[in-house]
C-alpha cells in the first residue's frame, strides 16, 4: 500500500492544476507505483497467489485507462509511459 506522502508525492508530480487529484495521469501513476511494489512483494512472496490476482487486474486497469487516454491525446500518453518506464 501506497503510503500518504508518496501518494501525495505521485498526485503532485502528475495533476493538472492544484485541486485535480483523479485525472487519468494521476490514476495511472498510482497504479503504476503499486504495480511496481506489489511485483517486488511477489519476488520475494512467490506463492502469493491472492496478491498475484489483485497485481492481474491492477495491471489490466492500467492497460484500460492507458488506452483511453492514447484515444484522448496520443502525444501526452507516450510522454506519460516514457516518464513512467511503461512499455
Amino acid at each position: 500500500m501506497l503510503n500518504k506522502e508518496v501518494k501525495t508525492e505521485i498526485v503532485n508530480k502528475f495533476q493538472r492544476d492544484e485541486k485535480d487529484t483523479g485525472s487519468t495521469e494521476v490514476q495511472i501513476a498510482l497504479l503504476s507505483k503499486r504495480i511496481a511494489e506489489l511485483t517486488e512483494h511477489l519476488k520475494v512472496n512467490p506463492n502469493d497467489n491472492h496478491s498475484r490476482s489483485g497485481l492481474v487486474k491492477m495491471v489490466s486497469k492500467r492497460k484500460k485507462l492507458l488506452k483511453y487516454y492514447a484515444q484522448k491525446d496520443l502525444e501526452a500518453c507516450r510522454k506519460l509511459k516514457s516518464d513512467l518506464n511503461i512499455r
